[in-house]
Formats: structure tokens, sequence, C-alpha cells
């Protein structure tokens, strides 16, 4: 499906793009190549471009038109959205943009679209580019699409058809952004946008605003165009939240306890946080003659987070290990054993979704973050018409960053337990009800000891600054991901008429690519009371704690006080005048990629349509290092080195069914490779979190054969319809695998680091997504006088789209599952209505439960159950966005924009959906504005 949009309500250019077109590289797709009109510009700039010009005051419509002749002409499957179908709706990032076309899930972090799942495919198979030359996203392969404003875009093409000219990594499809040229105007052009908004909860305020301006000029050397652009989207949030982690107890051994899982600790992260988007861009083209063009570009673009976190943390299995391991059913008595605390314990009535746990600690966690992810992009290239002969080249620098900042954390924990929970009255007691999945609740109890060593619950409390608390640690981490990747490539096509059919377009292509990605990581940290006493750091909370209630809305159960930044950074810079920022020598690590291919392809134009078929070769090599940490003091670097060359066939067939029939059946090939960090040779720790992570630098690539076969029909009314079906076998598709660590190589310093959970990655069996995909669009306008209807119901239009899809594969543990990121059913439903310059539009998205990540499986009581739960997966979304729109002239434009109108959470969980792992909600958004265009 293709959605290009019109940029004014009167008269506007759109400039034809024919994605994939058989006879130009990716890289030169930005520039049309082939006339598809539907009304001609008499006034047309001569400048060897084609053009698609829309008069009149219906953009969608007009513009859906248009966009239906790109595609029915184009030689591979793609779909497009325009700069200005973009601003019809909410969208401030590209991930938001796209999710309203055909086969395209999105994965949402804080409500906001951030990774791309296309047709049924994890989120890693998802390449990105500008301008068709591929970029390297800060977090690596997993490319992450909130870190780029919707607003630099002058179109974003989707495609989904892998041709030789395309990276082999790209197995589900590519996400490319076109910028803007001077040369898309016919002189100097201003465009801007001005907006301000509500967001529900928390009553916070968000901005944004753009501005693009652009000039030609001709010169005795030749034409130059110059296209500068700026934007930024800036939201103030709260969220409300609620967290729960599982795990499989070992000492409950009661009958039944293999349908048992327990709730270790609940917990709640309350953010009040900043975000923004925000780019810069400025484009030179020079064309000497209307066959040449140069151009230089420069992008900058980031997404930005910061963020304070009260984060209140009831460890409810703080002491499991004094639970009884009996396995004899017992009567039910409500008051544990003398020194336990209930936790896990059905003798005292407790359920996993229901009881009560005594003296426990409660962690106190207080973050302030200042996550930053950059995209800094460099491209010289050129475009050479040499009659029957082109040549196109680029040249490309990026550096991006992932900014992992956190300037400050500080914990605060309970007493100790003591012997046999001596200091247990100085500990809080918990009444946990999850039954509802929707909320966890909580009641606060003092603890009162029985003389016996029982415990019974004491007066309900209600603040959480009653229970005593004192820091037990201070850090602050100044960590960054620096990838830098240099590309160089070059395309040539040649046309020769009548070879084997009406015209063949023969094409061959190299390219070099060479990335580094490096880790620096730097912390400091203090965790002794002599160490406070030194920095003259107080370990109450009151020390940071600001006035002022909760600003969100969930019945937390209890009452707390905010943390204030500048107080909480105060304590930091006292932090620093005993201890000093440290490398994480450990967590360090360097992995290099190069990368040479080279393509040869040819199209073949026919009276019935075309073919275009070919190959790509890659040869890569691999070369990380890192540290390896034996005891914690010594630390011995290491270095991995491998190669391997790969080959990707592919072929597309393009049919002419009939004049209002197109047929299209491809086959494709691709490899994935492991991400860069998942290629390092060691383990790295995290005492914060609890967490070890650790590389495999001998994971293969995963593989992937794919067959595609779509009917499009095109009626003569304006309307459109679509369907297909695609399938892919895939081979050594690689997890992210978690389990308890279960080893003490890492156990140093006093910490025990053995039930630490462990992250990597490897390489599963076999698997396949199998899918099918539908989407239909129609105005009214064209039945109006048939039906006897009045001229304004013309206005209506709809567009809807369908993907369903099953996708398996073999875990290295040998279980089948959906791949992750894999939904059963994504669609969306969008209406449509404009005339009389008024337009509304409104759009809903469904997408149903897709697989986060894998769960660890061990054999625990004799029987293999899942040790945090299971498997964990989010549950389905909803989202429903609208706008309405007027035209006050053909140059300035008034607008509404209305998200998240349903307030959906964004909801995980783990074994079932009753075991909710997490759920977050962040209030509707409201935006008025304006736009103008000169």
């Amino acid at each position: 499906m293709v959605g290009i949009f019109a940029r004014s309500s009167r008269a506007v250019v759109v400039r034809a793009l024919l994605a994939g077109a058989a006879f130009l590289p990716a890289a030169a797709l930005a520039d049309p190549v082939e006339e598809v009109s539907v009304a001609a510009d008499p006034a047309a700039p001569e400048d060897g471009e084609q053009e698609i010009v829309v008069r009149g005051s219906r953009p969608i419509a007009e513009s859906e038109a248009a966009a239906l002749e790109i595609q029915r002409n184009s030689t591979a499957l793609v779909s497009v959205i325009a700069s200005d179908a973009v601003g019809r709706l909410p969208d401030q990032n590209i991930a938001q943009a796209i999710s309203r076309l055909p086969g395209v899930g999105v994965e949402r972090d804080q409500g906001q679209a951030r990774y791309v799942n296309l047709r049924g495919a994890p989120k890693r198979w998802t390449t990105l580019s500008f301008d068709g030359v591929n970029v390297v996203s800060p977090e690596g392969r997993a490319a992450r699409f909130d870190s780029i404003p919707s607003a630099i875009a002058k179109q974003i093409i989707v495609r989904k058809a892998v041709t030789p000219d395309m990276v082999g990594e790209t197995i589900s499809g590519n996400v490319d952004i076109i910028t803007r040229s001077g040369f898309d105007q016919s002189g100097f052009h201003v465009a801007g946008k001005a907006g301000y908004g509500l967001v529900e909860l928390g009553e916070r305020r968000e901005f944004e605003g753009s501005l693009v301006v652009s000039d030609r000029f001709d010169t005795g050397i030749g034409e130059f165009a110059v296209s500068s652009s700026a934007s930024l989207y800036r939201r103030g949030m709260v969220t409300d939240n609620f967290e729960t982690d599982w795990e499989t107890v070992a000492q409950d051994a009661r009958p039944g306890f293999a349908d048992r899982i327990w709730a270790r600790e609940t917990e709640n992260k309350l953010y009040r946080l900043v975000r923004k988007n925000y780019a810069l861009s400025t484009r030179i083209d020079w064309k000497p003659s209307s066959d040449h063009r140069i151009f230089a570009e420069t992008i900058y673009s980031a997404f930005q987070d910061d963020e304070q976190r009260n984060n209140y943390i009831f460890d409810l299995d703080d002491q499991q290990s004094r639970l009884s391991n009996a396995t004899a059913a017992c009567a039910v008595n409500a008051t544990p054993a003398a020194g336990t605390t209930g936790y896990a314990d059905i003798c005292t009535g407790n359920t996993p979704l229901r009881g009560t746990v005594y003296g426990i600690d409660l962690n106190s966690n207080f973050t302030v973050r200042a996550y930053k992810q950059s995209v800094f992009t460099n491209t010289l290239g050129g475009d050479h018409d040499l009659d029957t002969w082109r040549v196109s080249w680029r040249a490309n620098y990026t550096r991006s960053i992932d900014d992992r900042t956190q300037p400050a954390q500080l914990n605060y924990d309970s007493p100790s337990f003591g012997t046999n929970g001596a200091n247990a009255a100085n500990r809080l007691t918990v009444g946990y009800d999850l039954t509802d999945p929707q909320l966890a609740r909580v009641q606060l109890f003092r603890t009162i000891r029985n003389a016996n060593g029982t415990f019974a619950r004491g007066d309900r409390v209600t603040a959480i600054e009653d229970f005593p608390r004192s820091l037990s640690r201070l850090r602050s981490l100044l960590a960054a991901d620096t990838t830098d990747a240099y590309t160089a490539r070059i395309d040539l096509q040649h046309d020769v008429d009548g070879l084997f059919g009406e015209k063949t377009t023969f094409a061959v292509g190299l390219r070099f690519d060479d990335r580094t990605k490096s880790v620096d990581e730097r912390l400091l940290e203090l965790n002794s009371a002599a160490q406070f006493t030194a920095a003259n750091i107080p370990t109450g909370y009151g020390q940071i704690a600001i006035p002022g209630g909760f600003q969100g809305q969930i019945p937390l159960g209890y009452t707390f006080q905010y943390f204030g930044r500048d107080q909480i950074l105060d304590l930091v810079d006292r932090a620093k005048t005993v201890g000093t920022y440290r490398d994480q020598t450990a967590n360090l690590y360097d992995v290099n990629e190069r990368i040479y291919s080279a393509y040869a392809m040819a199209t073949v134009v026919t009276d019935w349509g075309n073919v275009v078929g070919g190959a790509r070769i890659e040869h890569i090599r691999n070369t990380s290092s890192a540290f390896a940490t034996p005891n914690g003091t010594t630390f011995t670097p290491l270095t991995a080195k491998s190669d391997l060359t790969l080959v990707y066939p592919s072929l597309h067939v393009n049919y002419d069914v009939s004049d209002q029939m197109k047929a299209r059946l491809s086959f494709s090939t691709g490899a994935a490779r492991p991400d860069y960090d998942q290629l390092r040779p060691n383990l790295t720790f995290n005492d914060a979190n609890l967490t070890i992570s650790g590389g495999n630098p001998d994971a293969k690539p995963e593989k992937a054969m794919g067959v595609d076969a779509y009917v499009e029909y095109y009626g003569s009314t304006g309307g459109f319809l679509s369907f297909g079906a695609y399938y892919k076998r895939l081979r050594d598709v690689l997890f992210d695998t978690s389990r308890t660590f279960g080893r003490d190589i890492l156990n140093f310093g006093g910490v025990d680091r053995s039930q630490y959970d462990f992250a990597t990655i490897d390489n599963g069996g076999n698997g396949s997504i199998l899918g099918i995909e539908g989407a239909i669009q129609q105005q009214l306008d064209p039945f109006v006088a048939d039906l006897g209807l009045p001229e304004w119901v013309g206005g209506f239009g709809v567009q809807l789209n369908a993907t369903l899809n099953r996708s398996r594969a073999e875990t290295p543990d040998g279980r089948r599952v959906p791949l992750p990121g894999a939904s059963d059913a994504v669609y969306n439903i969008g209406a449509y209505y404009e005339k009389y310059g008024f337009s509304a539009r409104v759009q809903y998205q469904n997408r149903s439960r897709w697989l986060d990540e894998l769960g660890d499986f061990q054999n625990i009581n004799g029987v293999v159950r899942g040790v945090d739960g299971g498997d964990f997966y989010w549950a389905k979304d909803n989202e429903l966005d609208a706008s309405v729109r007027y035209a006050i002239n053909a140059n300035v434009e008034l607008f509404g924009n209305f998200s998240n109108l349903l307030n959906g959470p964004g909801r995980r969980y783990v074994r079932n959906t009753q075991y909710t792992i997490e759920r977050e909600s962040f209030g509707r958004r409201y935006q008025a504005g304006v736009r103008v265009n000169f």
C-alpha cells in the first residue's frame, strides 16, 4: 500500500518517486525517474525531473490517486508516506508515522513508538537508511526510530521486497528516509509548523515546532539549491506504573507446586520526565547540467530522555531461604512459623495472587537519568546520466551515540532482618493483592514480632516515609556507546534495447562498510557509612525530599514524597570530594565490522510487465576485543576474530494481468548477523540491576529465504484493493536468552553474583513465518452523483489494512515459540473527511500480543519450569488517534491533534495474561497549532 499526500489544499506538486525502480539503485531513488500523471502542469520546471500535479481542494483523495499510480508502475513492493501525510495525524517520530501502513507493527516505550516489526519479523530485521545509505542505529542493528523526528522526512519509503542492491541484513525490509532538497521547489520556499498541547496525566505540556527553508540559484557553472530544516518536539510526562517480578520457588514443595509461581517483588516506578526529539539538516545540491547532480548533506537527529524516577520495591522474597521445603500437605494457619515471613507459604493461606508477607525489605531507588540517542550522518554523492549509462556514487560517515548516563542513583534500604527476625519490627509488612492484572494492590502495615518469634500485622501505615530507611549506596554513571561507520558505494547501470524484451537494464555495484562500536563507562560509587560521613552526606531521605503530592492517578495504597533533582545532584557533588569516576574496565569492549559487497542485477521490461533478478555477495570480517575479569582485580585482554562470505540471490516478477490488475511474485534471501554487543567476548555485570550480560562471538547469522505473492486491483473509481501472502524459511534463528547465572566466577568484592539474571544470545534451530496481508482504500466522491447523495457526502473516505501472521522457531533449548516481536494480527482502520477547506482523520491501530523475550527453564523439584515464570509477552496494543485541519487560505492552516484517546496501557506479562510483570499508562494528549507554507 502506498500513501502520498499533497502539501497544499489548492495546488501542489508531488514528485513521483518510483521506489525500487528497475533502472535505479536504492541510493538514487530520491530522484523521480518516471512520469506518473494525474494532471499536467504546464508551468513545471524543466530540470529533467518528472512531476505529479494535484489541483483542487481534496489533497488526501487526490494524493491517494497519485500514490496509486506510483505503486502501479513500481517494480518492487513498497509503501510510501510523504511529509504532509505524516502531519495529518499526530506522528512525532518515524516509527509512529509508518505504523499506519499494512504489515507494520511497532514496539513502544513510555507510550511512544520506538522499534518497527515488518510482517511478523523481529525488529533487528528492519534496516534504516537515509536517502538510500544505510546507517547504524545508536543501539546497533535493532534500529530505534524514536530518535528520528518525522519532520525531517520529505518521504518515508518502506521497502518490503528485497532486491540485490539492498544490504543482505535486510531480511524483512528497509525504512528509507528521503530528505528534502532545494530542487523540490521552483524557487524560494518556507514551510513551518508550531503546536502547543496538554498531556492529560499529570497536566503536563508539550511543544512542537519545525521550519524548512530552501532556495535555488542559477549560476555560470550550473544551478545550485540549498535546503535547511530544524525541528523540535518536547513533551513533559508522568507515568502510572507497577511492576511485579515472578519466580518459581524451590522451597515451595507442597502439593501443587508445579502450577505455582510467586511474586518475588512488586514495585512502583513513578516517573517525572521530559522527552525531546530534535533534528537539524542542511543539503546543498549542484547541477552542472541536467544530466549531472552532486550533493552534500549533513543531518543530526536526537532523542533525549531527562528522567527522575522514584522507585519503591517491596522485596517479598527477602527471606525466602527460611521457608520450609516440606512436601506434605498442611493445615492452613494464618500465622507463619517462627522466624519465617510467610513468603511462598501456602500453609499460611497465601496464594501467588493474594496474601501477606511480614518483615520485608523496602528498597527505595531514586534515579536521575539523562539518556540521549543521536545520529550524525554526512553524505557526499552524485548521480550522472551518460546516455545509456548511469553512474551513482555515495560516500558517508555516520556517528551514532547511545548515551546511557545516569547522573545520580541513590538506594535506601530497611534495617537488616536480624537473627530470626530480631529487627523485623523496624521493617514493613505487606498485604498484596495481584488478582487484577491491571493493578497490583499493596497495603502496608507495621510488623509485630511476638514473643515466640512469630509475626503479625500491626497498624496500617499509608505514608511510606514512616518506615525507617537509610542510604546504602550512591552511584553516578557516565556511559556512552559510540558507533563510527564509514560507507563507500558506486552503482553503474546500462540500458540495452531488445535484448530479452523491450528493454533490459543491467546494474552492478560495489560497496564497502567499516563500522566500529566502542563503549566508554565510568562509575562513581559510595557504599559505606564511613564514606558518607567523610563526604558529609546525610543518610536520611529528608535531605532530598521536596513538598508536593503524587502527580499520577494510579491508586498506590501509600503516599510518598518526590525527590528534588537539585538536591540529589548536590549529594553527588559531595561524593566527588571523596570518590572518583573509575573506568568500568570489565564492561568495556570494541567491535569492528568490515563488509565488502558487490551485486549484479538485471531488469527486463516486456509488454506484459517486468522481471528483476540478480544476486549480492558479501564478505564480512569481525574483530572484537574486551577484558576478562576472573577475580575482579585482574583484567585480561581478550580478542575474537571471524570472517564469512554470504550470497543472496533474488528474483521479482511483476505481471500486468489487465489494465486494472497487477500480480507480483518474488523470491529473496538474507541473513541477519548478531548485534555488536552480542559479538563481544566477555561478561559484564550490573550490581544495581542484579544482572549479567555476555557476548557470544561464535553466534552464527540467522538466514532466511522468502517468497511473496501479491495481487493489486486499481478500480476505475479511484479505489484500491490488494491482497498478498508471504512465507519465509529460517535457519539458525538467534534468541536473546535469559537464565540464572549459576556460577561463582564473578563473586568478588563481597558480592555473590551467582543468582543474577544472565542474558546472552545463541542460535536456535529452524523456523518459519507465514502470513497474509490485505489493504483497501476508497473515496465516496465518485459515487455521489450515481447514488443521488448530497455533494458534501463525497468528502468521506476510508483506508483499511490488516496482516495475519504465524511464526514459529526452535529455541536453543529445543522449544517451539513465536518469533520475538511477531503478533498474530496487526490491523489499521482509518476514516477521513475533507471538503470546503476542512479535513478530519481518525485512525485505530490494533496488534495482538507478541513474545518479548524467552524465559529461563530449569529442572526445579523434578519438573522443568520457568525460573522467572516462563516466557515474557507484551499484551495486545490498541491505539486511537485523530486530527482536524482547516485551511484559512493556500498558505495558512490550523490544526488540532488528539493522541492516545483510548489511554490504553503498555502491559507485559509472563506465563499467561494473569501474571502481569509491568503495566504503564501515560494519559491522553491534545495539541493545537498552525502550519504555514510559502
